[in-house]
């Protein structure tokens, strides 16, 4: 069976608002709690005011720095760099971990 060209694109513009869900859902803002633990694993080894500081800039909705990844490619690639020389059990956990979060 040939489709028309008419009928081709009104099965696009079906898929594509077939699609629409999908990529709407991942534009969705950062909870609290998601930028918490965002922030968390970017303040790393900080400590004291440097690390009072930093957190209190990241929790800002008005930072870049509290925006975490949001597909999946952004996602591994945030938590490869992440991981730094973590190796072996340790470096699957914590990308289990972060990809989850």
């Amino acid at each position: 069976m040939k489709l028309q060209w008419s009928s081709k694109l009104a099965v696009l513009a079906i898929l594509g608002l077939m699609a629409w869900p999908v990529l709407a859902q991942e534009a969705k803002p950062m909870t609290q709690q998601e930028r918490m633990t965002y922030c968390n694993q970017q303040a790393g080894d900080k400590k004291g005011d440097e690390r009072k500081e930093f957190m209190r800039q990241c929790l800002s909705t008005k930072t870049a720095a509290a925006q975490k990844p949001t597909n999946q490619r952004e996602k591994m690639k945030y938590c490869n760099q992440q991981a730094g020389d973590k190796k072996g059990d340790e470096r699957r956990e914590y990308m289990r971990e972060c990809l989850k979060a």
